[in-house]
């Protein structure tokens, strides 16, 4: 064996393994390689915890053929298609608060307890929708308590917040109660959170989304809740 051709192909072999490496931390540090860390946001200190991390959709599942994207002013939207967006964990006494915008004729929902999987979500629906045909308007609790009167204009951010203990449900929208209902069967118990991007030509924005887990005890969540609504009364027993 040739000395000189063999201390050229280990300098040149070096050469290249150090190339290597260099590109691979050179690509795991693009913007675009942030997806692949976990998102593992704390709590607050009154127990909220953040949905997103501002730039990716880390940690959630996108179901069927909506399109979502996050903007560089940390929005998140969805348009195209029909399809769901699935938190990664389930949930079942909560709440569940974002604020969000709607374009004409738009339509969006809010899942909670909703079962992972393609096509309409089986689960809790807290209705976003402004002026499309639909009826059921912003705020209505889907098929189980209907709000049909539009409550906020088209492209105007507005906050939706979900208190789901046991088999009641309280929605409000930017403050106020619009729903407060108890379902005797209790239909859905417990699953993931979705958001909804539901035909072409809806385009929805949500940003400040945030969830808080309160605990499976019904009086110890509703203290929890008091925290941030406490004009809100303890349910009738």
């Amino acid at each position: 064996m040739n000395s000189t051709k063999f201390s050229a192909d280990m300098y040149n072999s070096r050469l290249w393994l150090l190339a290597a490496l260099m590109c691979s931390i050179s690509l795991s540090s693009l913007p675009g390689r942030a997806q692949a860390e976990p998102f593992s946001p704390q709590p607050d200190a009154r127990g909220w915890i953040p949905l997103f991390d501002g730039k990716t959709l880390s940690g959630w599942k996108v179901m069927d053929e909506g399109r979502w994207h996050v903007t560089p002013e940390g929005i998140l939207v969805g348009e195209g298609p029909m399809g769901h967006l699935f938190s990664p964990n389930t949930y079942t006494n909560l709440e569940f608060r974002s604020e969000i915008k709607l374009n004409h004729n738009g339509n969006s929902g809010m899942y909670f307890r909703a079962k992972l999987g393609a096509g309409w979500p089986q689960g809790y629906e807290s209705q976003v929708e402004n002026t499309s045909p639909d009826p059921q308007k912003t705020g209505s609790l889907y098929n189980f308590a209907k709000i049909t009167q539009q409550l906020i204009p088209d492209d105007t951010w507005w906050t939706q917040h979900i208190i789901a203990i046991g088999n009641r449900i309280i929605i409000k929208v930017n403050g106020k109660v619009v729903v407060d209902f108890t379902d005797p069967k209790n239909t859905y118990p417990s699953g993931h959170l979705a958001l909804q991007q539901h035909n072409e030509g809806s385009v929805v924005q949500f940003r400040n989304t945030k969830v808080k887990p309160l605990p499976v005890d019904e009086k110890a969540a509703w203290d929890q809740v008091f925290l941030d609504s406490p004009e809100l009364k303890t349910p009738a027993k």
